[in-house]
């Protein structure tokens, strides 16, 4: 046998190989037809146009967690405001909330006005808060923190030290009331500059039994109306007098209840709460958690409770999630930083929205191991790419989902931002199934739900020649195109820390931009079909949803009016 015939036949043998290991791949995989019915004729809950936040920390570099000390130069005092890929990143979600507060925010003072001592950066000490001493915002550097605001167009929140002028007890609770001064100085030297504060946050983690130091809802209701007296003191009848936001910690409802019955009405504009439900970032068994739709379903009793104590005492008032970050302790190393904490991310966004939650701040924009750039080299990192398409295409109005599911596939539905129709968000927790998915809407049909139905195909050939419909009144027999956006992670590698849209995969430009994140368009009456483990944005542009067409016509009015 000459050299050549071998030659062929092995590439022959190769290709062989190849074409039934694929078939294997595909057959391998398991198939469900599933029906989601979407009720378009009224919204369960409304967002903010700026529902995806991030935050900015205190953290010094010498924040260490499990022998780890991922926070490097990020915090607000030592970031790189000058990296072009910061700005990049902020501009391109026209607008971007911004929250700067964390753990250390109740140990900083403002380097302005009768500041009794110099203005010092954080060290570590012995006994300190957190272990570290009392840390100082120069307001050179407070110039240029604002100058990034101002040139990226962010909208934000900065939260206050309220621990100001209290005295610690043995037990971590403080006591006394809050002394204002520094935080009017600061203020007013804000107001001078015309910085754009969008809304003052007070405290960081102080309710019920708080996170190294707790304020009773006695005192801090008390507080509360003291600040309210104070911002509407020095902005006046201004037009751009901020939000008062409370009280930014882990929700306890006696506490919550108690604080919001004290300040009373109109006090209190936004009421925010912390969720790491994740566990501890050195958790070996994180992963799981994060893939385990069960678990992550149980923080919804946290949104429900909350959204009805806002109801029940503090109706004037409005939810946010004010920081969050899945995993504690700085986040999950190569996990809350690649592909697989999309999971998580996506389905909070999702689950939050549903509970009137308005706005819901990351955890971080930058620093530790779950920014949403890289602390390093700021490129991007999963999770930011999944903000960015949640940031583009979900609209305000919130629309119920019902129909045949499973445990393993969440569906969320908004009103389509910026245009007409309804816009999916599929997310694939299982390993094994692939989902096609027929999409109906309530308003066209009589929908008979079996529940707990998934109907699988029997037959691999017949489930990929099955005709699925999407249902709504204006379709016609004209093509009708929707735009699908499925993510994946690179290689096939769940802890990946890039990111694949539709088969490429997410990377900066040449010129060091955030790349445009294109769809792929489908046929709108082909089902929409999810691969395992993976996440799917589907925009339905005909789909007939009363409810969204009268949240942007009120939208339209609002822009209307600012102009």
């Amino acid at each position: 046998m000459n050299c050549s015939l071998l030659s062929c036949r092995m590439g022959f043998h190769l290709l062989l190989f190849l074409i039934l290991s694929s078939i294997h791949g595909i057959l391998a995989q398991d198939l469900a037809e599933v029906t989601i019915v979407v009720k378009g004729a009224t919204t369960i809950a409304e967002t903010r146009d700026d529902f995806i936040c991030a935050t900015i920390d205190w953290w010094p570099p010498e924040k260490c967690d499990y022998q780890q000390c991922p926070w490097g130069n990020s915090s607000i005092l030592n970031l790189d405001l000058s990296h072009p890929l910061l700005a990049k990143a902020i501009q391109a979600f026209k607008p971007l909330r911004i929250r700067i507060g964390g753990s250390l925010q109740d140990k900083v003072v403002y380097g302005v006005g009768n500041l009794s001592s110099s203005c010092l950066p954080f060290r570590k000490i012995a006994g300190g808060l957190f272990g570290f001493s009392k840390g100082c915002l120069p307001v050179a550097r407070w110039d240029e923190v604002n100058n990034l605001f101002s040139k990226t167009g962010a909208s934000v929140t900065f939260g206050l030290n309220a621990l100001y002028g209290r005295n610690n007890t043995q037990n971590g609770a403080w006591v006394g009331a809050w002394d204002p001064t520094n935080a009017c100085d600061f203020i007013k030297y804000t107001i001078s500059k015309g910085y754009q504060v969008d809304s003052w946050e007070f405290g960081n983690e102080l309710s019920g039994n708080g996170v190294g130091a707790s304020v009773s809802a006695q005192q801090y209701g008390k507080d509360l109306i003291n600040i309210k007296a104070l911002i509407d003191e020095l902005y006046g009848k201004s037009n751009d007098k901020p939000l008062i936001v409370a009280p930014g910690g882990f929700y306890d409802q006696q506490w919550f209840t108690k604080f919001l019955q004290v300040s009373g009405p109109d006090v209190v504009n936004v009421v925010t709460h912390h969720i790491y439900n994740l566990g501890p970032g050195n958790d070996p068994n994180l992963v799981k958690t994060i893939l385990n739709p069960q678990q992550l379903s149980q923080i919804s009793q946290t949104f429900s409770s909350l959204e009805d104590t806002i109801q029940q005492n503090g109706p004037w008032a409005s939810a946010w999630v004010g920081e969050s970050g899945g995993a504690y302790n700085s986040g999950g190393r190569l996990v809350s930083d690649t592909f697989v904490n999309s999971f998580w991310y996506l389905d909070q966004l999702g689950m939050s929205s549903m509970y009137n939650t308005k706005t819901y701040c990351r955890q971080t924009l930058i620093g530790g191991n779950y920014g949403l750039l890289n602390t390093t080299t700021f490129a991007p990192n999963p999770d930011y790419y999944s903000a960015l398409l949640w940031h583009q295409l979900m609209g305000k109005g919130v629309l119920a989902v019902d129909g045949d599911s499973s445990q393993f596939l969440r569906a969320y539905a908004h009103c389509s931002k910026g245009r007409e129709g309804m816009t999916l968000l599929l997310i694939n927790f299982s390993n094994v199934t692939q989902f096609r998915i027929t999409v109906q809407n309530s308003m066209n049909i009589d929908l008979h739900v079996k529940e707990n139905a998934i109907y699988r195909d029997s037959s691999f050939k017949r489930g990929l020649k099955r005709a699925v419909q999407w249902v709504g009144r204006k379709a016609s027999d004209e093509e009708e195109l929707r735009e699908e956006y499925h993510l994946t992670p690179k290689d096939g590698y769940i802890q990946s820390q890039t990111m694949v849209l539709n088969g490429i995969p997410l990377e900066l430009t040449e010129d060091g931009d955030i790349p445009t994140l294109e769809p792929v368009l489908v046929d709108v009456k082909s089902p929409i079909s999810i691969a395992p483990l993976s996440i799917a944005f589907a925009v339905l542009p005909n789909f007939e949803a009363q409810a969204c067409g009268r949240i942007e016509s009120n939208y339209q009015l609002h822009i209307h009016k600012l102009h």
